[in-house]
């Protein structure tokens, strides 16, 4: 998995569920951007292939 902080991913991969969401948030670079939705469907990162198909 790509990530700017492979430490703080680490981390956050061995942290309990109850407290991923919190790290996740409180560390939101290890989060893949941009995250791109068009109504139901939704891509994390550069896809302008995938993005060309979407009606």
């Amino acid at each position: 998995m790509k990530c700017r902080d492979k430490d703080l991913l680490a981390l956050i991969k061995y942290t309990t569920d109850e407290d991923k969401d919190e790290k996740i948030l409180e560390n939101q670079k290890v989060l893949k951007t941009p995250v791109v939705r068009n109504g139901k469907q939704a891509t994390a990162g550069y896809q302008p292939d995938i993005w060309k198909k979407w009606r």
